[in-house]
């Protein structure tokens, strides 16, 4: 296998690539998509964060080792972007495959960068998605 990167033409085909390398646990397809810059940031639902390549490599390799097949479908994808950055949030709906029964919905939030190789992913922040019923008395306009 080439250790060469491809060379993403849109932060879309980033993403694309991202979200299969996660359904197929992929460890080479995951980090092609990701920055080799030391900078990257990745945050798990409920996790630390985790920042540099190497830490982001360890993170998804251990958590990529132990997962089932998953099948997830991204929706609700808002994206604001110029020539050198774009930003995805997305909503991830998550159930191992054979299974009907999903998580929680997790948002997540992914930035990608452009430069020389193409487009790469420099952050990925996830978090689960908390019901209607936990936003109690907090006033629908509040965003934050």
């Amino acid at each position: 296998m080439s250790s060469k990167k491809p060379n993403y033409t849109s932060a879309a085909a980033a993403e694309a690539a991202f979200y299969e390398a996660l359904t197929h646990s992929d460890l080479d397809a995951m980090m092609s998509v990701w920055s080799d810059e030391q900078e990257v940031v990745c945050i798990h639902p409920g996790g630390p964060r985790i920042v540099g390549l190497e830490s982001v490599r360890e993170v998804w390799r251990q958590m990529l080792s132990s997962a089932a097949h998953l099948r997830i479908d991204v929706t609700q994808a808002v994206v604001s972007s110029n020539a050198m950055m774009a930003m995805h949030s997305v909503f991830e709906n998550i159930r191992l495959e054979g299974q009907s029964l999903r998580a929680p919905a997790i948002a997540a939030t992914n930035i990608y960068m452009h430069g020389a190789s193409g487009w790469r992913m420099v952050m990925h922040h996830a978090s689960v998605v908390p019901d209607d019923s936990d936003f109690g008395a907090l006033s629908p306009r509040v965003v934050h």
